[in-house]
């Protein structure tokens, strides 16, 4: 049945007013960036550049920035993570969700308490184990907080997991397989929509994390992307032009790889929900 008109003429009108408050933020961020400091302090925020080719911010922020800087250090840290992140989730949901034992929902209901106890209320103690750890300032800080799996990540593999036939399983142990070949060979192949899904969001998570290495990483040779806005921020104000101009830049990959891979987000959630 086709929809009135007056329905289709609504959903438009929705679709129009949620991209303009998508995008209104992202036009402003670009209007101060192009705008010199002394043409930002007097002019409204709303109020066009009067050069639409000034890049002179960002040129400034790439050198004072230490853009290459930051970026190598989050490229370091997200790698690590993931591959250590991805590692200890499959075989978290591979033995969840394949074996039988007594305290296997205990271990569900304390990832889901871990997941909706808000963070900040442990911040002391984790500050406290990461420095008598002694990775305070060092990138393993930031790394060791991300390695472990969360709740939404287990779920996703666990639903993949259920869809694969334990008569797999059965043959190869049958063959004189071990635990650890069958989820090598069977059961991690198999992830790989469930594993892309993972990497997208936890790379997301850690490029726009700005808490955790504002808080133990804040040696300037550990910059990462997120940190590198503080450099125009001091006591006396802040430099609007610029933030504006390092958020642009900033946000040009995470946009990049959501465009690009974004397939593989809602294929991999919706997938391992309808296998489920």
């Amino acid at each position: 049945m086709k929809k009135p008109l007056w329905l289709q003429a609504l959903d438009y009108l929705i679709l129009i007013i949620a991209a303009i408050v998508i995008l209104l933020p992202i036009l402003l961020l670009l209007i101060a960036a192009l705008k010199t400091p002394r043409e930002f302090s007097v002019t409204s925020p709303f109020m066009l550049p009067a050069d639409w080719f000034n890049m002179a911010n960002f040129v400034s922020v790439i050198k004072k920035a230490h853009l290459g800087l930051a970026f190598i250090n989050i490229l370091f840290i997200m790698i690590v993570t993931i591959l250590g992140n991805v590692l200890i989730g499959t075989m978290a949901a591979y033995a969840i969700g394949r074996f039988q034992f007594r305290l296997r929902k205990w271990i569900m209901a304390l990832y889901t308490f871990a997941f909706i106890v808000p963070g900040i209320t442990t911040q002391v103690a984790t500050f406290t184990i990461i420095k008598n750890l002694g990775l305070f300032n060092t990138h393993f800080a930031m790394i060791l907080l991300n390695l472990g799996s969360d709740v939404v990540q287990i779920y996703i593999y666990l639903q993949f997991i259920r869809s694969i036939p334990r008569e797999l399983d059965e043959s190869a142990y049958l063959d004189g397989a071990s635990l650890f070949r069958i989820y090598r060979t069977i059961i991690f192949p198999l992830l790989r929509p469930a594993t892309a899904t993972v990497i997208i969001l936890k790379a997301i998570g850690i490029y726009n994390d700005i808490f955790t290495p504002y808080l133990y990483m804040p040696s300037s040779k550990l910059v990462v992307i997120s940190t590198t806005l503080t450099k125009y921020t001091d006591a006396y104000g802040s430099q609007w032009n610029m933030i504006s101009a390092a958020s642009l830049l900033i946000i040009i990959p995470t946009v990049v790889m959501f465009i690009v891979l974004q397939k593989y987000i809602f294929d991999g959630i919706v997938n391992g929900a309808v296998k489920s």
